[in-house]
Protein backbone atom coordinates (compact mmCIF):
# COMPACT_ATOMS: atom_id res chain seq x y z
CA UNK A 1 0.00 0.00 0.00
CA UNK A 2 1.27 3.37 -0.97
CA UNK A 3 0.66 6.72 0.80
CA UNK A 4 1.10 10.47 -0.15
CA UNK A 5 4.33 12.34 0.85
CA UNK A 6 1.89 14.59 2.98
CA UNK A 7 0.24 11.89 4.61
CA UNK A 8 3.89 10.05 5.70
CA UNK A 9 4.67 13.20 6.92
CA UNK A 10 1.61 14.11 8.94
CA UNK A 11 1.39 10.57 10.46
CA UNK A 12 4.95 9.70 11.29
CA UNK A 13 5.98 9.43 14.88
CA UNK A 14 9.78 8.64 16.20
CA UNK A 15 9.39 5.62 17.43
CA UNK A 16 11.21 3.81 20.69
CA UNK A 17 9.97 0.23 21.03
CA UNK A 18 10.66 -2.49 18.18
CA UNK A 19 9.53 -5.76 17.17
CA UNK A 20 12.93 -7.37 17.83
CA UNK A 21 11.84 -10.46 15.62
CA UNK A 22 11.06 -8.38 12.51
CA UNK A 23 14.49 -8.50 10.86
CA UNK A 24 15.14 -5.64 8.00
CA UNK A 25 16.58 -7.28 4.83
CA UNK A 26 20.54 -5.74 4.71
CA UNK A 27 19.13 -5.26 1.06
CA UNK A 28 16.66 -2.63 2.26
CA UNK A 29 19.38 -1.08 4.47
CA UNK A 30 21.58 -0.74 1.79
CA UNK A 31 18.56 1.00 -0.34
CA UNK A 32 17.69 3.27 2.37
CA UNK A 33 20.99 3.81 2.48
CA UNK A 34 21.52 5.11 -1.52
CA UNK A 35 18.78 7.03 -0.75
CA UNK A 36 19.50 8.89 1.38
CA UNK A 37 22.28 10.15 -0.44
CA UNK A 38 19.88 11.73 -2.82
CA UNK A 39 19.75 14.31 -0.25
CA UNK A 40 20.74 17.69 -1.70
CA UNK A 41 24.38 19.70 -0.55
CA UNK A 42 26.16 22.56 -1.12
CA UNK A 43 27.69 22.60 -4.25
CA UNK A 44 26.51 18.55 -4.05
CA UNK A 45 29.62 18.52 -2.20
CA UNK A 46 27.69 14.93 -0.45
CA UNK A 47 29.68 16.21 2.59
CA UNK A 48 27.86 12.93 4.97
CA UNK A 49 28.99 9.32 5.97
CA UNK A 50 26.26 6.47 6.48
CA UNK A 51 27.17 4.09 9.13
CA UNK A 52 24.38 0.96 9.39
CA UNK A 53 24.80 -0.63 12.83
CA UNK A 54 23.37 -4.57 12.92
CA UNK A 55 25.59 -6.66 14.10
CA UNK A 56 25.05 -7.53 18.54
CA UNK A 57 28.75 -6.47 19.02
CA UNK A 58 27.91 -2.90 17.03
CA UNK A 59 24.88 -2.57 19.13
CA UNK A 60 26.36 -2.49 22.45
CA UNK A 61 28.94 -0.48 21.02
CA UNK A 62 26.40 2.28 19.90
CA UNK A 63 24.09 1.47 22.98
CA UNK A 64 26.22 2.66 25.02
CA UNK A 65 27.72 5.41 22.94
CA UNK A 66 23.87 6.93 23.34
CA UNK A 67 23.33 6.06 27.04
CA UNK A 68 21.99 3.29 27.03
CA UNK A 69 18.30 3.98 25.46
CA UNK A 70 16.74 0.47 24.40
CA UNK A 71 15.92 0.96 21.03
CA UNK A 72 19.65 0.97 20.17
CA UNK A 73 19.40 -2.31 20.90
CA UNK A 74 15.77 -3.22 19.84
CA UNK A 75 15.34 -1.78 16.17
CA UNK A 76 16.97 -3.99 13.50
CA UNK A 77 19.48 -1.69 12.29
CA UNK A 78 20.20 2.16 13.67
CA UNK A 79 21.99 4.62 10.92
CA UNK A 80 24.99 7.10 12.48
CA UNK A 81 24.36 9.65 10.08
CA UNK A 82 27.51 11.84 9.46
CA UNK A 83 28.42 14.70 8.26
CA UNK A 84 32.51 15.51 6.88
CA UNK A 85 34.25 17.70 7.14
CA UNK A 86 37.29 19.24 4.52
CA UNK A 87 34.16 17.70 1.81
CA UNK A 88 35.16 21.17 -0.50
CA UNK A 89 38.93 19.63 -1.11
CA UNK A 90 37.71 16.66 -2.92
CA UNK A 91 35.25 18.56 -4.68
CA UNK A 92 36.78 18.37 -8.10
CA UNK A 93 36.64 14.82 -8.14
CA UNK A 94 32.78 14.42 -6.60
CA UNK A 95 31.49 17.06 -9.54
CA UNK A 96 33.38 14.81 -11.96
CA UNK A 97 30.58 12.57 -12.82
CA UNK A 98 28.04 15.51 -13.62
CA UNK A 99 31.31 16.83 -15.77
CA UNK A 100 32.10 13.43 -18.08
CA UNK A 101 27.80 12.89 -17.91
CA UNK A 102 27.82 16.40 -19.71
CA UNK A 103 25.19 17.49 -17.24
CA UNK A 104 27.63 20.28 -15.92
CA UNK A 105 29.76 22.23 -18.32
CA UNK A 106 33.98 22.13 -16.57
CA UNK A 107 33.99 25.71 -16.31
CA UNK A 108 31.05 25.98 -14.03
CA UNK A 109 32.39 22.89 -11.64
CA UNK A 110 35.74 25.14 -11.61
CA UNK A 111 33.46 27.96 -10.08
CA UNK A 112 32.20 25.95 -7.72
CA UNK A 113 35.67 24.57 -6.36
CA UNK A 114 36.79 27.87 -6.42
CA UNK A 115 33.50 29.42 -4.33
CA UNK A 116 33.49 26.38 -1.81
CA UNK A 117 37.06 26.51 -1.16
CA UNK A 118 36.80 30.83 -0.66
CA UNK A 119 33.82 29.66 1.86
CA UNK A 120 35.21 26.74 4.14
CA UNK A 121 39.02 26.45 3.53
CA UNK A 122 40.43 27.18 7.16
CA UNK A 123 36.91 27.94 8.06
CA UNK A 124 36.50 25.37 10.59
CA UNK A 125 32.90 26.70 12.09
CA UNK A 126 31.18 27.23 8.35
CA UNK A 127 32.58 23.65 7.52
CA UNK A 128 30.69 21.96 10.54
CA UNK A 129 27.99 23.82 9.98
CA UNK A 130 27.53 22.70 6.30
CA UNK A 131 28.31 18.81 7.42
CA UNK A 132 25.35 19.51 10.22
CA UNK A 133 23.01 20.94 7.45
CA UNK A 134 23.85 17.89 4.60
CA UNK A 135 23.68 15.32 7.51
CA UNK A 136 20.33 16.34 8.34
CA UNK A 137 18.69 16.45 5.09
CA UNK A 138 20.52 13.50 4.33
CA UNK A 139 18.63 11.92 7.76
CA UNK A 140 15.28 13.32 6.91
CA UNK A 141 14.98 11.63 3.00
CA UNK A 142 15.97 8.32 4.71
CA UNK A 143 13.05 8.75 7.29
CA UNK A 144 11.00 9.17 4.63
CA UNK A 145 12.16 6.79 2.44
CA UNK A 146 11.56 4.08 5.05
CA UNK A 147 8.54 5.64 6.16
CA UNK A 148 7.44 5.01 2.78
CA UNK A 149 8.63 1.33 2.44
CA UNK A 150 6.20 0.76 5.68
CA UNK A 151 9.31 0.80 7.88
CA UNK A 152 9.25 2.78 10.85
CA UNK A 153 12.03 5.06 12.18
CA UNK A 154 13.00 7.11 15.15
CA UNK A 155 15.34 9.80 15.45
CA UNK A 156 18.19 10.14 18.25
CA UNK A 157 20.10 12.99 18.81
CA UNK A 158 21.28 11.51 22.75
CA UNK A 159 24.55 10.49 22.01
CA UNK A 160 28.65 11.14 22.89
CA UNK A 161 29.89 11.90 19.69
CA UNK A 162 33.20 11.76 20.71
CA UNK A 163 32.32 8.40 21.99
CA UNK A 164 30.80 6.76 18.87
CA UNK A 165 34.06 8.35 16.62
CA UNK A 166 36.20 5.89 18.96
CA UNK A 167 33.95 2.85 18.90
CA UNK A 168 33.68 2.92 15.22
CA UNK A 169 36.71 4.19 13.95
CA UNK A 170 36.13 7.27 12.76
CA UNK A 171 38.45 10.00 11.87
CA UNK A 172 37.92 13.77 13.20
CA UNK A 173 36.83 14.67 10.00
CA UNK A 174 33.77 12.51 10.17
CA UNK A 175 31.27 14.23 12.61
CA UNK A 176 28.18 12.13 14.10
CA UNK A 177 25.35 14.44 13.57
CA UNK A 178 22.13 12.18 14.15
CA UNK A 179 20.56 8.84 15.06
CA UNK A 180 18.21 6.98 12.83
CA UNK A 181 16.73 3.81 14.34
CA UNK A 182 14.66 1.50 11.92
CA UNK A 183 12.70 -1.13 12.04
CA UNK A 184 8.98 -2.26 12.74
CA UNK A 185 7.09 -0.39 15.23
CA UNK A 186 6.24 -2.28 18.67
CA UNK A 187 2.60 -2.00 20.72
CA UNK A 188 2.79 0.99 22.69
CA UNK A 189 4.36 3.96 20.98
CA UNK A 190 3.19 7.32 21.16
CA UNK A 191 1.64 8.78 18.17
CA UNK A 192 2.56 12.04 16.21
CA UNK A 193 2.76 14.86 19.29
CA UNK A 194 0.55 17.81 18.87
CA UNK A 195 2.99 20.58 16.82
CA UNK A 196 2.97 24.08 17.58
CA UNK A 197 -0.49 26.27 15.89
CA UNK A 198 1.35 27.93 12.68
CA UNK A 199 1.44 30.95 13.61
CA UNK A 200 3.96 30.99 16.66
CA UNK A 201 6.12 29.74 13.78
CA UNK A 202 5.94 30.55 10.56
CA UNK A 203 5.71 34.07 9.06
CA UNK A 204 4.67 34.81 5.23
CA UNK A 205 6.65 37.61 3.89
Amino acid sequence: MTCSIESLISARSSVIRYQQDRPVDTQIIQQLAELATRAPSAFNMQNWRLLAVQSPDSKRKLHHAAYQQPQILQAPATFIICGTLNAHRTLADTLQPSITSGLMPEQIAESWVDAASGLYEGKSQAQRDEAIRSASMAAMTLVLAAEGMGLNTGAVGGFDAAAVQDAFDLNEDILPVVLVTVGYAAEHNWKQKPRKVLDDVFTLL
